[in-house]
């Protein structure tokens, strides 16, 4: 459990160890072909999640949801629990599987706990993730998941006041790559402050574990 492995770390420390950690995920030449994905992971990092004794800022955000509403990230999750990720449809596997462990998780819950949960989805890649297709996406994951896409400046500034790096997708070698930061970030709903990280590593276990307390804003 967290607990035994929680850790305090200075926010300009962490700052400078959350951007390390990212996914590069490719398409084919038109892609269609199967994606490739390189993870590079923080050095010696055997932890699952760290709790923050400076906890971040929520995000100040408007972006469009699934259904083609304006969605106020700060406004809408004011109060809640909340779950944030920044990834993308495409991706081969770390975005399917953290959104699938957080899923499967937030099942043991109680159905008052799984409402008051936000999971954000923020998408990396708003050209090809449109509201539409995120909507479609998550409906195989979860289908209260809220997907959010928009301008690619305004998300990546968002992700930057969280210390997760992203980058706009590119072409390399006639593959579509896709650079971003693989941390989920937990919201108190307390203070509204994100104040636990998950790294990529965190296993549905560690979620299910952790859950009930972030739900109540208490440290993990």
């Amino acid at each position: 459990m967290l607990s035994k492995r929680k850790k305090q770390l200075a926010a300009a420390a962490f700052l400078a160890a959350a951007s390390l950690t990212l996914s590069a995920c490719g398409g084919g030449d038109d892609d269609s072909a199967s994606p490739v994905s390189v993870v590079s992971e923080e050095t010696g990092s055997d932890k699952a999640a760290t709790v923050l004794d400076k906890p971040f800022e929520k995000p100040d955000m408007i972006l469009t949801d699934t259904t083609g509403k304006q969605y106020d990230l700060r406004k809408e999750t004011q109060g809640r629990p909340t779950l944030i990720y920044f990834g993308y449809t495409n991706c081969p596997d770390v975005c399917p599987l953290t959104m699938s462990n957080i899923a499967v998780a937030k099942k043991s819950l109680s159905q008052a706990q799984q409402d008051a949960l936000r999971i954000v989805f923020v998408t990396t890649d708003p050209e090809r993730d449109t509201p539409e297709a995120l909507g479609e996406w998550l409906k195989g994951i979860d289908p209260q998941v809220v997907g959010l896409s928009g301008d690619f400046a305004t998300i990546q500034a968002g992700a930057r006041t969280l210390g997760i790096t992203i980058e706009a997708p590119k072409k390399e070698k006639g593959k579509v790559v896709s650079m971003h930061g693989t941390q989920v970030i937990a919201f108190s709903p307390r203070t509204d402050a994100g104040y636990v990280l998950y790294g990529e590593d965190a296993t549905v276990d560690d979620y299910t574990a952790d859950l009930p307390k972030l739900i109540e804003g208490a440290k993990p």
